[in-house]
């Protein structure tokens, strides 16, 4: 809900040295922020803006038609304008943000800020330091009402909330200051599996950093690993698994699920169900074995993975559609090498036993 003078209170960011001198702001999608997403598209700054609750990726950014008027740069400030001016920007693309505008509940002139409760632009600032879009300098400012300018006690906080060092009212600019450091990264053992489950580029920076051999135990990993009694030998064996670089690791494990070759599995055949999910853009260094080690990681084992690295895509195999589609949502998102996956459903599918190739590049 737009507060009374929200308008009025992002103008302020134009009085502040840091949003002069930045050239992309990163700035919620929420109604209240509205009117600084216009002021930053106004004065020509690349406008980054979260996904809404993160479901397909990470940013969007605001592309307005060549030669905007004011009145399209307004458009391209709300939520529709976002939809229909703005282009995807995943993990691999490099972002570099000078600025972040945040929303909140309430804060304290400390800095010290409360959010929704759901966590996304901790979240979001988390996934940011951790693809090198942030760095420990850069400014957090928030926008709120003055009644939303309250003392917070400091053990309402966690290390993984977000701090911020400017605070705009429709009556006041506080710089606050701030000593507390903000989040270094995503802390894993405080995410859960139901938040991987809906944030597939979450997914994608998991994978990436356990292959950098990063310790990524998620919160319910480390209940069930407390609650497991297991003999001293298996524990460090799982260790050195959990740790092992994910492109060294075999493809026979993940071979029993999979049936990597040209030709159909005779058990498949006929069945009359399988759905086919292609993947493309896969990048010329990428091996099977990657893909496969990547295909666990996310639990999406097809039945038969169909290879063609060559044209740098494959096929992969499932019972049924609702199966694809689950697949397909857990991929979304997912970078290999350094290319972001093309993830979707196959175009031509496989009608009684045959095999169709698609004909996608």
């Amino acid at each position: 809900m737009v507060f009374k003078g929200a308008s009025h209170a992002a103008t302020r960011l134009l009085g502040l040295q840091e949003f002069k001198a930045a050239k992309t702001v990163k700035i919620n999608p929420d109604a209240p922020q509205k009117n600084a997403r216009f002021l930053t598209l106004e004065a020509r700054k690349t406008l980054l803006v979260p996904m809404p609750r993160l479901r397909t990726g990470l940013f969007n950014k605001i592309v307005p038609p060549l030669g905007a008027t004011k009145e399209i740069l307004r458009i391209c400030a709300t939520s529709q304008g976002i939809k229909e001016y703005s282009v995807p920007v995943g993990l691999e693309g490099k972002a570099q943000v000078d600025l972040v505008v945040v929303g909140s509940v309430a804060v304290s002139e400390k800095g010290w800020r409360i959010g929704k409760g759901e966590g996304y632009a901790d979240m979001e600032y988390a996934m940011m330091v951790s693809m090198g879009a942030v760095q420990e300098d850069t400014p957090v400012v928030t926008i709120v009402h003055d009644c939303q300018v309250v003392d917070i006690a400091e053990e309402l906080l966690g290390d993984h909330d977000l701090t911020v060092d400017y605070i705009l009212t429709p009556t006041r600019t506080i710089k606050t200051d701030c000593k507390r450091p903000k989040p270094r990264g995503i802390i894993w053992h405080k995410v859960t599996s139901e938040m991987l489950g809906k944030i597939p580029i979450l997914r994608s920076l998991r994978y990436k950093e356990k292959r950098a051999g990063k310790d990524v135990t998620l919160q319910d990993e480390h209940s069930d690993l407390a609650n497991t009694k297991k003999p001293a030998a298996l524990n460090q064996r799982a260790t050195a698994e959990n740790t092992r670089p994910q492109a060294a690791m075999g493809s026979a494990e993940i071979g029993k699920h999979c049936v990597e070759g040209d030709s159909l599995n005779p058990r498949l055949e006929g069945s009359g169900r399988i759905t086919t999910v292609y993947l493309g853009n896969i990048s010329p260094s990428v091996r099977v074995s990657e893909l496969k080690c990547a295909l666990r990681e996310f639990h999406v084992s097809p039945l038969r993975l169909n290879w063609q690295g060559a044209q740098h895509r494959a096929f992969l195999d499932y019972k049924d559609k609702p199966t694809a589609e689950s697949a397909v949502s857990s991929l979304k998102g997912l970078s290999l090498g350094g290319y972001p996956l093309r993830v979707e459903l196959a175009k031509n599918q496989r009608s009684k036993g045959q095999v169709e190739i698609n004909s996608q590049k």
